[in-house]
């Protein structure tokens, strides 16, 4: 007897099912692939399941006002499932806050080159307390008392990167303020990053000190540090990697491998700001008038590069 296979098609699958399939998409083909296969994968990537996790640090070519209506429009897809957020160079006040207004499930939260001050994190650490893994990297608007600040509220923190550019802090006197901070209110950490800070053997030390759980340390362009003693700190801090002071690439040169400083190379992609039910559309539609006299964005669909010769160079192919 002959057997039969019953087969599904994809777009009859639940909205769930596919929100965790859709999770192992990048950003981009999720925000402008998906929304044009058919009307249930519009519906499907829109659901809070596909957006737990968000990193746009790619975005960092588009204007200030593009990256914050994106990033809107992202998180609030989450409905405050957000758990991992990922964004260089924010800098509006309103956009700190409106994270923090729906970080009740953030655990992972990467600002790398963003403008907040230390007024700002006044105002929005409290809201921040679930937060385990913290990036404020070449944030050169915070220093010590936002560390501290964010320190008495991050009571779950285990992984800070606070490194800076070496442009930034060349010629500075050894200053360890920030060191301070850290080693006074951040008991938990078991990583951290301080590249190319001021700080002093003394300031390191009230670091180890002070957590003793620490598992990582990186001090490289640390000049003012002075960790030599190998027995010292197997004796005093057996778990402990300290990398740095010096800095050299695989040929022995100094350098400093500045993971925020690539360009990513991908497609620009207009987008506009709109209703949850307009993301699908048909190939008819135009993209025309996408943009308004003012340069908002007056309804949310992301355009594509249609007609472009070579279009496959620069877009992912569809799911």
């Amino acid at each position: 007897m002959e057997e039969t296979c019953d087969f599904r098609s994809w777009d009859e699958l639940i909205p769930d099912a596919l929100g965790v399939i859709f999770t192992n998409l990048s950003l981009q083909e999720r925000v402008t692939v998906i929304p044009r296969v058919c009307k249930s994968w519009a519906k499907a990537v829109t659901e809070p399941s596909c957006w737990q996790e968000i990193d746009i640090k790619e975005w960092n070519r588009f204007q200030p006002e593009q990256l914050d209506q994106m990033l809107e429009m992202l998180i609030t897809r989450s409905r405050g499932s957000l758990r991992s957020l990922s964004v260089s160079g924010l800098q509006s006040e309103r956009m700190f806050t409106f994270i923090a207004e729906n970080a009740g499930s953030l655990q992972t939260l990467r600002l790398p080159r963003s403008s907040m001050s230390d007024s700002i994190v006044d105002q929005i650490a409290g809201r921040l307390s679930m937060i385990s893994f913290l990036d404020v990297s070449y944030c050169i608007k915070i220093g010590a008392s936002a560390l501290e600040t964010i320190g008495k509220n991050c009571k779950l923190l285990e992984v800070l990167c606070r490194n800076m550019h070496p442009l930034d802090t060349a010629g500075k006197p050894l200053q360890d303020d920030e060191a301070y901070a850290i080693a006074s209110t951040m008991p938990k950490l078991k990583h951290l990053e301080m590249a190319y800070h001021q700080i002093s053997t003394s300031g390191a030390l009230q670091i180890l000190s002070s957590c003793p759980k620490l598992e990582f340390f990186d001090q490289r362009g640390c000049w003012g540090v002075h960790l030599d003693d190998d027995v010292f700190l197997k004796q005093n801090f057996p778990k402990l990697k300290v990398l740095g002071p010096f800095v050299f690439d695989a040929h022995g040169i100094d350098a400093w491998d500045d993971d925020c400083s690539d360009v990513s190379d991908a497609s620009e992609w207009d987008f506009v700001d709109g209703g949850m039910g307009e993301y699908y559309v048909d190939d008819s539609d135009s993209y025309d008038g996408m943009w308004d006299e003012e340069g908002r964005i007056d309804e949310l669909q992301f355009g594509f590069y249609e007609g472009i010769e070579d279009a496959a160079m620069y877009w992912p192919p569809s799911p």
